[in-house]
C-alpha cells in the first residue's frame, strides 16, 4: 500500500491486549522530535461518537448531515457516517491532504495486506501473525522468536523508532 500511497504506511498489529497504543503513545513523539509529521489511522470494532448528544455538531449529523466538519482555533474533526459495510484502509487514507504528514501509522487493519510490524508478548500465549501474514517486515516482542525477520524490543520505543527511519522510511 505503502508504493501506491504517498506517504509511507506503516501498520502495528498484535492481538488485543499486547500494548499497541501504548507502544505508539511513546514511539509518536520520539518521530515527531526527529522532524517526521506523523499521522494515525485506528481501527475500532465499537461503535463510537466523537460528539456528543446535546451538542450542535450531535443535532446537526443526527438531522443527515454527513460529513460534519467540527472546527476550532486548536483541532478539527470530520465525522462520517459509513455504511454498515467494514470500512477499507484505503478509503480511510484519502482523509489525509496530500503534503501534510510523512508517515501515517495504522493501528488495526491487521487482515489487510501492508508495511507492517507484529507486536508480540510471551506471556499472552498468543500465536504469532507474521506465520500467516508475509506484509509483516519487523516484530517487536519481549522474547527472541526463531525468525528471518528484525527483532526489535517492544518495550524499546527508541529502538523501534530507528527501524523506522532507517529500515522502513529509508527503503
Amino acid at each position: 500500500m505503502s508504493d501506491v500511497f504517498s506517504p509511507p504506511v506503516l501498520g502495528f498489529a498484535a492481538n488485543s491486549g499486547t500494548g499497541k497504543t501504548t507502544l505508539l503513545s511513546r514511539l509518536i513523539p520520539i518521530l515527531n522530535e526527529r522532524g517526521l509529521k506523523v499521522g494515525l489511522v485506528k481501527h475500532s470494532h465499537h461503535n463510537f461518537d466523537v460528539d456528543q448528544p446535546g451538542k450542535d455538531s450531535y443535532r446537526l449529523r443526527k438531522a443527515g448531515a454527513s460529513p460534519v466538519v467540527l472546527v476550532s482555533s486548536h483541532r478539527r474533526a470530520i465525522i462520517c457516517e459509513l455504511s454498515s459495510s467494514e470500512p477499507t484502509l484505503a478509503e480511510q487514507l484519502h482523509c489525509f491532504p496530500e503534503g501534510s504528514v510523512d508517515l501515517i501509522i495504522v493501528e488495526g487493519f491487521k487482515q489487510e495486506r501492508f508495511p507492517k510490524i507484529e507486536l508480540h508478548r510471551t506471556e499472552l500465549s498468543a500465536p504469532f501473525l507474521h506465520v500467516n501474514d508475509s506484509s509483516i517486515i519487523a516484530i517487536a516482542s519481549n522474547s527472541e522468536p526463531s525468525t528471518h525477520l528484525p527483532l526489535l524490543d517492544i518495550n524499546n520505543p527508541e529502538q523501534v523508532a530507528n527501524f523506522v527511519i532507517n529500515n522502513f522510511l529509508a527503503a
